[in-house]
């Protein structure tokens, strides 16, 4: 599991053809892509499981937990992205509520357009 930043501030300001506007790129892929908007309410989880192809999701609001194979919790909240390698075990579990973005698709390098997010793990689900 690799955690990554797409907020505000890593963004660059676009001013071409009379723009105003702050772009955080997150991905560009040449192969077929899902990609699908997860409402989970309070006490609301995706279920542990394993990842059928690489997938990023995208924390658009709200916050939660995710975890990868490994027993270790990360918080996570909007403007946060995680990937999940093909076959990666995973969960995501939130409190309050979150909105999540997932992309999914044979062809994902989040590497190439986020920047990493320096994260610590918290206590394990």
């Amino acid at each position: 599991m690799e955690l990554y930043r797409f907020d505000k501030e890593i963004g660059k300001r676009i001013s071409k053809f009379n723009s105003d506007f702050i772009m955080s790129r997150i991905i560009q892929t040449e192969k077929v892509a899902h990609i699908g908007c997860m409402h989970l309410e309070a006490n609301g989880i995706i279920g542990y499981h394993q990842a059928v192809v690489p997938q990023i999701l995208l924390i658009m609001a709200g916050e939660g937990y995710v975890r990868g194979g490994k027993n270790e919790c990360f918080k996570v909240e909007a403007g946060d992205a995680v990937f999940w390698e093909k076959d990666e075990w995973h969960e995501t579990k939130t409190t309050n509520g979150l909105t999540a973005i997932v992309i999914e698709s044979e062809e994902l390098t989040p590497s190439s357009f986020m920047t990493v997010k320096e994260a610590s793990s918290v206590k394990p689900f």
